[in-house]
């Protein structure tokens, strides 16, 4: 097999969780995390611009070194959900991150004390100049910090707050099991993540829904626990933020996406302008299912018509597949998406104990991603493959930059990733050799759609909501069930025959320590990415230089400025939005038009 579906783990740490030279590195980071509050000390006497930039060396030497540490135990925990020892570890790293904290939160007090005229003057000179942006909002959110000392007890507190609840998720996750009995009566127990992609994606109705209600039942009997740990986690976050003098519970978000909330608000006006074909398309899947309106569980499921099968491949078929495409793009997509393949960047394989969900983790030091998934050979499976490669591409063409430009928002990551998956399902739908075929390529495309503008909306008017009522107090178990079907009915029309109550607890997304509002950002980079592809599509000719140009650009500027730099566009502007909206709507009039003559009499 050319292309293993399997990290090479010892590559990073041999040993895995019990590696020697994990612990040897977490050790030595704590020296250096000691040594960099030496540091401090002495530039806070001076502020000598020489010390300032050995600091800064500091700074990105040590955030390597335990991004390494954490990428690699997060790989552990995924890949391994029955490795009891990651835990420990992983507690190590987060009292390591803990302390490496305290003194960043003592570097940003600096830079937001330091003389108004004399900073402007650090700025311009040449050694930081390059960096000015981030230094910038470095010394502004030191602004939200107490003395360093509350700080200090504050992140020691979080290790036990909030931290505690989002693990605390984890582990039950990884004890959980959803029962499938098959047509010969055989049952077997599912993970978590073997029972979700294949409840969504097995083209047999009666499979989705069996395995819908066995779902159902296990996140209900969870339930009581997931309401805990989320309202604390929530009222956590909500402390924290009011600490930081934040007033609103989207400002921290929209900080950490470096856009403004006019930005966002024109994205879901436009959004909400623009659903009624997308209801089209979902009541036309239900007609070609026999079904009066699709159920929670059919409404990415396959459609297939006539002789044609729903498109499946083995692992080596998808890495060839997405390579072949890639090659329509660009050669530096395919060059770099041929290494990291070969080299085993990425674990695909379907087996039981893993996680579920997928993502893209960077490990600093070796100026690489590891890519994390469960491949059970759909078509869906494919996209997912290549929206985690964009990822990696995206921090692979930034590599080479000052560390403290490397560091992209979540909304423009998504852009990136986005962007490899429209590459994929647009080459696939022009090579369909037959309408039927075609059809079932839409349907595989118009699912992300599907998901970004309804779906994903959802989850955003849950989370606006539920924040809303825990500011007030804890939000009972019941009532989170009816704020996420409220939610889901709302965004989705009322179209659907049955909703997901309990979306809520299932979705890791919601959490997530570090991001709050895990959702708007992938709306945005989905549509900001079509704004894109219909770019190259215009002028294909040395766009992936222009692209990468873009990409280049993502850490060290909002997004409102890359928007008006390299598109010469305006994000608060309603009809930007509109623009990628219309070139999905295209897609579903073409969907409507080709399914007219199947339609069941």
């Amino acid at each position: 097999m050319r292309y293993k579906d399997t990290w090479d783990l010892d590559a990073v740490f041999p040993g895995g969780s019990n590696s020697l030279q994990l612990k040897e590195k977490i050790n030595s980071l704590y020296k250096q995390v000691e040594e960099f509050g030496n540091k401090l000390t002495q530039l806070e006497k001076t502020k000598d611009t020489t010390q300032l930039q050995q600091i800064i060396k500091m700074d990105e030497q040590i955030s390597k070194g335990l991004g390494q540490a954490q990428t690699f135990i997060t790989m552990i925990q995924s890949a391994f959900m029955d490795d009891e020892h990651a835990s420990v570890v992983q507690g190590d790293i987060t009292s390591l991150f803990v302390a490496f904290q305290k003194e960043k939160i003592r570097l940003k007090k600096l830079f937001a004390e330091w003389p108004e005229e004399a900073w402007q003057a650090l700025l311009k000179r040449e050694e930081f100049s390059s960096i000015s942006f981030r230094l910038e909002e470095m010394r502004t959110e030191a602004n939200r910090y107490l003395e360093p000392e509350v700080e200090a007890i504050i992140a020691e507190m979080n290790k036990d707050g909030i931290s505690a609840w989002s693990e605390l998720y984890d582990k039950i996750v990884s004890i959980m099991t959803i029962p499938f009995t098959d047509k010969d009566g055989n049952t077997t127990e599912l993970s978590v993540g073997q029972a979700m992609n294949r409840m969504y994606a097995d083209p047999n109705p009666e499979v989705r829904e069996q395995l819908f209600v066995e779902w159902e039942k296990e996140w209900s009997h969870y339930g009581p626990v997931f309401a805990h740990a989320l309202n604390h986690l929530a009222g956590s976050r909500l402390t924290l933020q009011k600490i930081a003098k934040r007033e609103h519970h989207l400002e921290e978000p929209l900080e950490i996406n470096r856009m403004e909330e006019a930005t966002l608000k024109a994205m879901w006006s436009a959004i909400e302008a623009k659903k009624e074909p997308f209801y089209r398309y979902l009541n036309r899947k239900a007609a070609l299912f026999g079904m009066e309106n699709l159920g929670w569980q059919d409404v990415d499921a396959p459609v297939t018509i006539g002789d044609v099968e729903p498109m499946t491949f083995t692992y080596e078929e998808a890495c060839e597949f997405i390579l072949t495409h890639f090659k329509t793009f660009g050669d530096q997509l395919t060059s770099f998406t041929e290494y990291a393949l070969t080299n085993r960047w990425v674990e695909a394989e379907d087996r039981p104990n893993k996680r579920p969900g997928g993502y893209c983790a960077s490990l600093p030091e070796f100026k690489e991603s590891r890519i994390f998934m469960t491949f059970t050979g759909s078509a869906s499976d494919v996209s997912t493959l290549a929206h985690e490669l964009g990822h990696a591409f995206h921090s692979y063409v930034m590599r080479d930059l000052d560390f403290y430009n490397q560091s992209y928002a979540m909304n423009v990551a998504e852009t990136a990733s986005t962007f490899a998956e429209l590459i994929i399902q647009n080459a696939t739908i022009d090579a369909a050799q037959s309408d039927e075929e075609k059809i079932s390529l839409l349907v595989a495309k118009l699912e992300t759609a599907t998901a970004m503008f309804l779906n994903i909306h959802a989850r955003f008017l849950f989370e606006d909501a539920f924040y809303r009522e825990r500011r007030k107090g804890i939000v009972s178990e019941s009532r989170l069930n009816d704020l996420m079907e409220e939610a889901q009915r709302k965004a989705y029309g009322n179209q659907l025959s049955s909703y997901h109550p309990r979306f809520w607890s299932s979705k890791l997304h919601f959490f997530i320590e570090s991001v709050p509002f895990y959702n708007f950002p992938y709306t945005f980079g989905y549509l900001f990415s079509l704004s894109l592809y219909a770019a190259f599509q215009e002028n294909p000719e040395g766009f992936e230089e222009k692209y990468i140009a873009l990409l280049r650009d993502t850490g060290s500027m909002k997004v409102e400025d890359l928007a008006a730099k390299h598109l010469q566009v305006d994000m608060r502007d309603e009809a930007f939005w509109t623009k990628g909206i219309d070139l999905m709507i295209a897609d579903v009039e073409e969907f409507l038009h080709l399914t007219e003559a199947y339609l069941k009499k």
